[in-house]
């Protein structure tokens, strides 16, 4: 099991979660009731599963491939930590991963 904390967007709340090994970080979300859409289903088609990793985590993550990249790209309120959580999978080294959701987003497929 792996342990996730959500910050949510104003920084007020906290919510803490355990998650098996090699789930993928938006479905774990989702399944928390965090307000990541996730539209695209998994498929990098959007970025309103952008989340923002603590600073201290960033590292400990695989490298974001191309196509991700160009995703945050158009990610509302992207920082340099963004990625998106359908690109996160999780497993033992990151026992608790702190990721923050952004305050804002855009659904890229109009929706």
């Amino acid at each position: 099991m792996t342990r996730v904390v959500f910050i949510s967007a104003d920084g007020e709340h906290k919510q803490e979660v355990e998650a098996p090994t090699g789930a993928v970080l938006l479905e774990v979300a989702q399944a928390a009731g965090q307000p990541l859409e996730g539209t695209c289903e998994g498929q990098m088609a959007c970025s309103t599963c952008h989340v923002i990793v603590d600073a201290a985590d960033f590292p400990k993550l695989k490298r974001a491939s191309e196509d991700e990249e160009d995703m945050l790209d158009l990610a509302a309120a992207a920082t340099r930590t963004s990625r998106l959580s359908c690109q996160i999978v999780l497993d033992e080294k990151l026992d608790s991963l702190t990721v923050r959701i952004p305050g804002e987003s855009y659904n890229m497929q109009g929706m």
